[in-house]
């Protein structure tokens, strides 16, 4: 490692790369970037000078991964890249910072897994909340049954995407439920304290709007010992998120739940006996931060929390609500034990970085 720094290459030129990881990377100390894998010229030339880095195509891939220049990889290309993108990476012993949902199946999970041993290589999936400090300490809330025993979760995530975004233009896997459900489903899962054992959704689409997916869905998540959970994800109306959690002595209200940004706290309040508190942790650098842990990680030969079984355990949930919209009818889930992973020391509290102007978005193949 150069200077006691991860070495990185960002895969994919789309939003979230140049509007968070990019700048986001700078706020790390044990982080830097030196390459850009992109397809688009303009995003090459603007991006590469910009930032100081090599430039590679796709068709040069394989040429970047041997050629010393780097360490690790942060992947963010289009859901259906995510496995071609990441085995090549992980099987050449590169660590791997891959973008949610892990995959669009759970063969590919599966595969990406396989090949993180197959090269020794750390593979993260990049679950930015983890890190997160609001985020952590509802978890710890829950964990510690503040608000008793919880019996249900609701939670709702939206925004208005423009028609032509790619997101909406290659059906289910590439739609509002894992593009967004990856969310609520991994919040759930850490604030209950479990793992799903049915999935029931309903969904439809909004007239006058034209996607190769349902632009609305709702889901509903079947837990161990009486606990229920259901979401709302839409490409069709005003941007909103938050969740709640209900127990048997209070609860929390986190809004906003999911989002990030230089002036966003994710903010939440808490009930118990009556009695309701307000907790703003305050912004952070959220895409900073998590990369500031995997560097960790790397650097001192570390599991990372949010491994590969992590993203797998959210997409066979994912296959399971498309299964459903499919068939109509609720589809089981084989019971898995919850894994305590998630710890304190994770949280990150690294300054905001203020984005730069975004690159306009010309190919969608693979940014």
């Amino acid at each position: 490692m150069a200077q006691g720094k991860v070495r990185y290459a960002v895969v994919g030129g789309g939003e979230i790369s140049q509007g968070a990881f990019m700048p986001g990377i700078a706020a790390s100390d044990n982080s830097e970037m030196t390459a850009l894998v992109t397809g688009d010229p303009k995003k090459a030339e603007v991006l590469g000078k910009r930032y100081n880095l090599k430039v590679y195509g796709y068709d040069d891939y394989e040429t970047l991964l041997n050629s010393g220049e780097i360490d690790a990889v942060y992947v963010a290309t289009p859901n259906f890249r995510h496995c071609q993108d990441t085995v090549p990476a992980l099987e050449a012993g590169i660590h791997v910072l891959l973008e949610k949902p892990m995959a669009t199946s759970i063969e590919d999970c599966q595969a990406m897994i396989e090949a993180a041993e197959r090269g020794n290589a750390k593979l993260m999936i990049a679950y930015r909340l983890h890190h997160e400090p609001g985020t952590l300490e509802m978890i710890q809330y829950m964990r510690e049954g503040t608000i008793g025993a919880p019996r249900t979760f609701s939670s709702q995530l939206t925004q208005d995407l423009n028609e032509k975004n790619h997101r909406a233009l290659h059906g289910y896997w590439a739609g509002p439920v894992p593009d967004m459900g990856a969310y609520p489903i991994n919040a759930v899962r850490h604030l209950f304290g479990a793992e799903p054992v049915e999935v029931s959704a309903m969904s439809d689409n909004t007239p006058g709007r034209d996607y190769t997916c349902d632009d609305s869905v709702t889901v509903s998540l079947r837990f161990p010992g009486g606990r229920l959970a259901q979401f709302f994800v839409s490409y069709a109306t005003s941007g909103h998120n938050h969740f709640s959690v209900v127990g048997e002595r209070g609860a929390l209200l986190a809004r906003p739940s999911y989002m990030f940004g230089p002036g966003v706290s994710i903010d939440y309040d808490l009930s118990v006996d009556g009695e309701t508190t307000a907790h703003s942790p305050g912004a952070v650098e959220q895409f900073g931060g998590q990369t500031d842990y995997f560097s960790h990680c790397i650097l001192h030969d570390l599991a990372p929390e949010a491994d590969g079984m992590e993203g797998l355990r959210d997409v066979r949930i994912l296959d399971a609500i498309e299964r459903a919209l499919t068939t109509g009818q609720p589809q089981s889930l084989d019971p898995l034990e919850y894994r305590h992973r998630i710890r304190p020391d994770q949280v990150r509290r690294l300054t905001p970085v203020e984005p730069p102007e975004v690159v306009s978005v010309e190919t969608i193949s693979g940014n």
